[in-house]
């Protein structure tokens, strides 16, 4: 159940080389115990114990996904002319729908908690898992978090439950060997071997998402989603989660979730069912080089401050636009995801020192990190008076109707009919599904796309109407307009405040967008002697 992600094939050499050094026998292969001692494998052996130690502790998952789907030609029934020449038969305006699949996961405990992917078992009704030795048992979904692709399911037991644990996937180093198991293809108990060929890839499913990928050429397939990626001392080091693909299949490239990310949201789930992440209340971005250049970072590193929360903990630390986050509870930032982060795994409440650079000298400040979700909620009030919108999660009743995956979208509670989504048709009760090609998973999702968006950009919206169960696209344009409408609306009706308020608004969209166009203009100009400056 891996999403496929589009990427290139791999090199065909490269895979025949690997499994030259597999048949080889002995390597000699880098440091990988706490002590830094270097130490000579026998992969001939290794691979074997490793597996057979393994297995008894990773299950295949059969996912039961129940959704009601709305009948394409139920709209013909009511027609005349259908009904006369074609017979048209009654028909239901719905029908139910259920669909099996089949992925991986690993038993972390001997209370039978087993962690796999979000996408393996946040949506399904029903979900029974099977050992290695031929038992099987039902499972209940103990709690999930799309932000990671990660989900806790449990099994009752009568049985003693082999479990494995989670090793320390920050001293991965690229290039340590190691081993995948799971159920690709409904083909349980295989395992297959590879190295780490990348670490901190991001972006690649979600990018509103915490995702940090590790890069693998261990070969996993459709079905591996939610197994272990071990090292070779038999600890969990990574979740299979993703492969890249054109094929459907294996091509050298699969993504898998760090286990020490892994265990930080399973511990969570466990405790409280749900993750509780950390905020600031600020919008950040990476920092180019042209941009650490005029700033005087050298070298470019960091995440740009570009929007501090009124009233945020940010703000109320001394926090402002244009800070460069150079550091972030005694751990450098290289960039804009490290530091998101590392703030969602703060725990609330918590103080922590933030380093930034400003003005051309570094300086330290200390602020309270907040909830996320109280802070969603502040920021989607900033989005009501910005874009005309009120939206709210998602209930499980709204799932069940219109077929959805659990935390997918939002629901439109108010909406001005003046503003941009009004204008652009959108009602009370639709659900917004996507934004710009980007998956809405709940508040927090939606604040986070549409604070990242430019004034007068225009967006695509993918969008559930809430009449007819329908999925559709709408184009939204976001400016400065509506704001000058609104305030002319409000000069003539003699509300001379509220005029003021949203020519402010108008303008500051209009200099956000100014300031956006300069630094462009900026960039290509310096592109442009530089090239200059190369030809003479």
């Amino acid at each position: 159940m891996s999403p496929n992600i589009l990427f290139r094939n791999r090199p065909v050499p490269f895979l025949f080389l690997s499994l030259t050094l597999f048949l080889a026998g002995i390597l000699w292969l880098p440091p990988t115990s706490a002590s830094g001692e270097i130490k000579s494998v026998d992969l001939s052996t290794a691979i074997a114990k490793i597996a057979k130690q393994a297995i008894p502790a990773v299950v295949a998952i059969e996912v039961t996904e129940r959704r009601e789907v709305t009948n394409p030609f139920w709209g013909f029934e009511q027609d005349p002319f259908f009904r006369r020449f074609f017979n048209v038969p009654k028909m239901p305006r719905k029908f139910k729908q259920e669909m099996k699949g089949l992925g991986s996961g690993i038993i972390i405990d001997p209370q039978g908690y087993i962690i796999t992917n979000y996408h393996v078992a946040g949506g399904a009704a029903q979900l029974k898992v099977f050992l290695s030795n031929g038992n099987q048992y039902p499972a209940k979904l103990v709690g999930g978090d799309p932000k990671t692709d990660l989900a806790v399911i449990q099994v009752s037991a009568k049985e003693t439950l082999p479990h494995l644990s989670f090793g320390d996937s920050d001293k991965l180093e690229v290039g340590e060997w190691v081993i995948a198991i799971g159920a690709p293809r409904a083909l349980e108990n295989s395992v297959t071997q590879g190295i780490i060929s990348a670490k901190h890839r991001r972006g690649i499913s979600d990018p509103s998402g915490y995702q940090d990928f590790l890069q693998t050429d261990a070969p996993i397939n459709p079905g591996n989603s939610g197994g272990p990626l071990l090292n070779l001392q038999g600890e969990v080091i990574g979740v299979n989660a993703a492969i890249a693909t054109e094929s459907g299949g294996f091509e050298g490239i699969g993504f898998t979730i760090p286990s020490n990310i892994a265990a930080y949201v399973c511990k969570a789930l466990i405790a409280h069912g749900k993750v509780e992440r950390g905020w600031l209340g600020i919008s950040i971005r990476d920092l180019t080089p042209e941009m650490a250049k005029e700033l005087g970072v050298e070298p470019p590193r960091g995440a740009l401050v570009v929007d501090v929360v009124k009233g945020g903990p940010a703000e109320k630390a001394g926090l402002k636009k244009n800070d460069v986050v150079i550091g972030y509870r005694g751990r450098d930032i290289s960039d804009s995801s490290t530091f998101r982060n590392e703030v969602a795994s703060t725990p609330i409440g918590q103080e922590a020192k933030v380093a930034v650079f400003r003005g051309g000298k570094k300086e330290e400040f200390t602020v309270k990190v907040g909830n996320l979700e109280e802070g969603a909620k502040i920021m989607a009030g900033a989005l009501k008076d910005r874009y005309g919108l009120e939206v709210r999660p998602v209930t499980p009743k709204e799932v069940e109707k219109y077929g959805l995956n659990s935390n997918q979208g939002i629901v439109i509670t108010w909406v001005d009919p003046k503003g941009p989504f009004g204008e652009a048709g959108f009602e009370v009760d639709d659900i917004i599904l996507q934004v710009e090609d980007l998956p809405i998973a709940g508040l927090d999702s939606f604040v986070n796309v549409m604070s990242a968006l430019k004034p007068n950009q225009k967006i695509s919206v993918t969008v559930l109407d809430h009449r007819t169960g329908n999925v559709g696209t709408i184009m939204v344009t976001l400016g400065a307009e509506s704001h000058f409408r609104k305030a002319r609306e409000s000069f003539l009706g003699n509300d001379s405040q509220k005029a003021a308020a949203e020519i402010r608004k108008g303008v500051a969209d209009l200099q956000s967008q100014a300031n956006e166009t300069a630094d462009k203009g900026k960039e290509i100009l310096r592109a442009s002697i530089r090239e200059l400056e190369e030809y003479y």
